[in-house]
């Protein structure tokens, strides 16, 4: 009988541990995640390039392409993403992956002409020996109230 306690007391504290570990990584990723929109607004390519995945993938409503384009579009001002007013954010774990989804409204400067849209962004981190890295970053427009 003491073993059956004893097993369901570890039980309850390992399930209890693994969602505050679970807990605390969603809380990273999330902080990650504003502090890359901040580092959008500001231009900083040189910390974005370092977040960026050498593979990542970057799709847009104007096509998809890899990291070296989106730092040169960001560093050339093609795109400025002037500010992400976030509405929502989730973020799911799986393995060494994060999946993070933001409902935002994002100003951007494109091609000279300031532009406000709202966005579900996906965002796929993955957790490499050097820290999370952006493997995937993915605008899908919403329709604005009164759109059809």
């Amino acid at each position: 009988m003491k073993k059956i306690i004893l097993g369901v007391f570890i039980l309850l504290f390992a399930a209890q541990f693994t969602y505050a570990q679970d807990e605390a990584t969603k809380q990273e990723i999330i902080e990650l995640s504003k502090t890359k929109w901040q580092w959008m607004a500001d231009k900083d390519t040189d910390k974005l390039a370092e977040l960026f995945d050498d593979k990542s993938v970057f799709v847009h409503m104007g096509g998809a392409w890899g990291k070296e384009q989106e730092v040169n579009i960001i560093r050339s001002g093609g795109i400025w993403y002037k500010k992400a007013d976030i509405h929502e954010v989730s973020v799911e774990i799986i393995d060494n992956t994060a999946i993070l989804l933001n409902r935002i409204t994002l100003i951007a400067e494109v091609g000279g002409n300031e532009v406000t849209n709202p966005f579900e962004v996906t965002e796929v981190y993955i957790r490499k020996a050097e820290g999370w890295k952006l493997g995937s970053l993915s605008f899908t427009k919403l329709m604005a109230p009164g759109d059809r």
